[in-house]
């Protein structure tokens, strides 16, 4: 038991949120090289994007304006989120209670999906009540709801009259892959949902208005009294849950407000991305949300870039607008401090008041000076101590896991070969246009032929599209080839040479090139823990065009440019494929509408979406939001090439590992059901080689 009031929160820190804070702090490693301009070349391609996509946004100035406007943010950010059509029961449970000095506190589980339990304490106020109350959320700290960080604000917001629910995000807190604190939901955890169309964000906005549906069923909360805060991805939290359920009548984000633009330059952490979220509006539609609604937001003036003061105030500016049209500017505050990423007691004192103002109609909003109090050792409080979480305790992969399988068990096989014929076109409609956020409008390749020394070689330069320059190497011994074959490879191995390449014909011609963000247009620092494209396929996500609609993009595009030349003929055209580049190829195939792809080999080719554990070996950029949800699963996926011969010679599992032959077949047997119901069984080879 620690006996302090806690002025410096920060101290309070462990190496989890140092090494947060070290990933969100720096676009690029410390003492590292400038990034080069192929470097740079994609994260201007994004931004330029967004900048695009927002550059007609007026602000309205009227608020009937405003409500359509408003109407359209909800809307796209609904589709975003894909929220449950039905509430499950929360069957709330108490764990355990003990009083304290002004308040009682208590250990809580309630379910906020079916089968799925938030973790949560109450602090209680003393006296009769009812009180109003605060859902306090947490960020990226390692003790989650147990940290002295998110204890602080409790206990002194309790202690201020106010009934206070510190709840556990999915995936953190205990709420995590095994019985421990301190693990972190983001990259390659939070990852798991993004084909099921269910992100992170959305997640925890739900589970937050689950909260609030705890908070009032409780008799000592005034029901219509609720405000939420949090700091770091609470913060994050705090804005989108908060903004956008209007049962809180007051919203106190922390230490995480910025702009979208800002999102684009650096790491944040998969619970922040709203998938398509530029397409519909910046981050002040969103604070605007909160209107005429109380709205306090804080910076700090030494936090990361994204969520720094200056970047804070264009969007609190432009949400200041929006409370004018409602005549309700003063309920719309920026408190700025001289501090770092943290929730201190200036900020608490700050948001006491604004709660009390809001909540309870007392004050003016000013700080309310805070009285000490005690925290408590984050283990010793925890709702299930020393390991005693149910060992059935669904986690934030298994969910992503259990929710793919039902999308598959409802993924039904045509009757006939006329009703597949019909339902795959649709769903090659749907892959393109929704999946991938559509292709761009066809612009001029601008096609350049390079020098080089080496001899046979061509160096073909072309622009897919407008601010994305790539460079192919076009190994052409044969003036008229049997094949030309494109190779992807996004992750070769050290060592690592052409040895894969065995069993094409001698007389064929190579097309080597490293698409967008992948090779030499790497981002320098993209890879994150488990996750090599960490960042650009973040920054992908925001924009609404996954990675892996612009790689397949620039493939189709890269075929376009190579008929465009005189170098030498074509032949038959095969894509061949290794790990993560091999979904790229297929879908290249699928959407290939003038089928000019006649062949596809693809070598460790991802098996499926669905993983009850954290990928690895895989890249977020395979990870389109909702395609197992609009499309299907990987075997699904090559069921839809609609004329190339498909040779899947191995594939591996989600989490890497190379699946055997049998486990292989098996994996595919819906691929191969379908082609055979298309009348095109010997279109594929399922785990066979070119020799067979």
């Amino acid at each position: 038991m620690r006996n302090k009031n806690l002025s410096d929160a920060s101290q309070k820190r462990g190496p989890f949120l140092a090494l947060f804070l070290s990933l969100i702090c720096t676009t690029v490693p410390l003492g590292a090289a400038e990034p080069t301009p192929e470097q740079m070349q994609f994260q201007t391609f994004v931004r330029a994007q967004a900048a695009k996509m927002r550059s007609a946004d007026a602000i309205p100035a009227t608020n009937a304006e405003w409500l359509q406007r408003k109407a359209i943010i909800r809307q796209g950010l609904e589709a975003s989120w894909d929220f449950p059509e039905e509430h499950c029961a929360l069957e709330p449970k108490k764990l355990g209670e003990e009083q304290r000095d002004g308040y009682r506190f208590e250990k809580l589980i309630f379910q906020t999906l079916p089968g799925v339990w938030m973790t949560a304490f109450a602090y209680v106020p003393d006296g009769p009540g009812p009180f109003p109350a605060i859902l306090q959320v947490h960020g990226h700290w390692k003790g989650a709801k147990q940290d002295p960080v998110l204890q602080a604000r409790s206990i002194g917001a309790a202690k201020q009259g106010f009934f206070v629910l510190a709840v556990d995000a999915f995936g953190a807190g205990e709420r995590g892959l095994t019985k421990n604190l301190g693990e972190y939901h983001g990259e390659m955890v939070g990852a798991t949902l993004f084909p099921i169309g269910r992100p992170l964000s959305g997640i925890q906005v739900y589970e937050n208005g689950r909260a609030v549906d705890y908070l009032q069923s409780r008799p000592e909360v005034i029901k219509d009294k609720i405000g939420i805060t949090g700091a770091s991805g609470g913060g994050n939290q705090s804005m989108y849950a908060g903004c956008y359920d209007e049962r809180f009548g007051c919203v106190i984000p922390t230490c995480s407000v910025g702009t979208y633009d800002s999102y684009l330059t650096t790491a944040c952490c998969m619970c922040e991305v709203v998938p398509n979220a530029l397409k519909v509006t910046e981050e002040w539609g969103v604070l605007g949300l909160a209107a005429p609604r109380g709205l306090m937001v804080i910076n700090a003036s030494q936090d990361a870039f994204q969520f720094s003061v200056g970047e804070s105030r264009k969007s609190v500016a432009l949400a200041g607008r929006v409370f004018d049209t409602f005549g309700q500017s003063a309920n719309l505050r920026h408190n700025t401090y001289f501090w770092k990423h943290d929730y201190s007691q200036t900020m608490r004192e700050a948001m006491y008041g604004w709660m009390a103002y809001h909540l309870r109609g007392e004050g003016d909003g000013s700080p309310i000076t805070e009285t000490k109090f005690e925290t408590f050792d984050p283990e010793s409080i925890r709702c299930f101590p020393n390991g005693t979480r149910p060992d059935d305790w669904l986690t934030l992969p298994q969910f992503a896991a259990r929710e793919g399988k039902k999308l598959v068990a409802d993924w039904k096989l045509p009757a006939s070969k006329e009703e597949w014929e019909k339902k795959s076109a649709e769903l090659r409609k749907t892959l393109v246009e929704t999946t991938f956020g559509g292709f761009p409008e066809k612009t001029p390749l601008n096609v350049k032929k390079l020098p080089t020394d080496e001899k046979n070689v061509t160096l073909l330069q072309f622009e897919p599209e407008p601010g994305i320059t790539l460079t192919a190497k076009w190994q052409h011994e044969h003036a008229k080839p049997d094949q030309t074959v494109v190779v992807l490879n996004f992750d070769p191995q050290p060592g690592q040479g052409n040895e894969f390449l065995k069993g094409i014909d001698p007389t064929t011609n190579l097309v080597w090139i490293d698409l967008r963000a992948t090779g030499i247009h790497s981002w320098p620092a993209d890879k994150i823990g488990r996750s090599p494209d960490h960042n650009t396929a973040q920054w992908s996500m925001w924009i609404g065009r996954p990675l892996l609609g612009q790689w397949t993009y620039d493939v189709l595009q890269l075929i376009e440019a190579l008929e465009t030349t005189d170098v030498a003929e074509l032949g038959r055209l095969e894509i061949h494929a290794r790990g993560s580049a091999g979904m790229v190829a297929l879908c290249a195939a699928i959407a290939d509408e003038n089928q000019k792809i006649q062949s596809v080999w693809v070598g460790g080719l991802l098996s499926s979406f669905i993983s009850d554990v954290p990928y690895e070996g895989q890249r977020v950029g395979l990870m389109a939001p909702g395609i197992l949800r609009d499309v299907g699963d990987v075997p699904h996926l090559a069921a839809l090439v609609p004329s190339a011969v498909v040779v899947i010679d191995t594939v591996t599992s989600p989490v890497g590992q190379e699946l055997t032959f049998t486990q292989l077949q098996e994996a595919f047997t819906v691929t191969d059901q379908l082609a055979r119901l298309a009348g095109r069984r010997n279109q594929y080879l399922i785990g066979g080689t070119r020799d067979k």
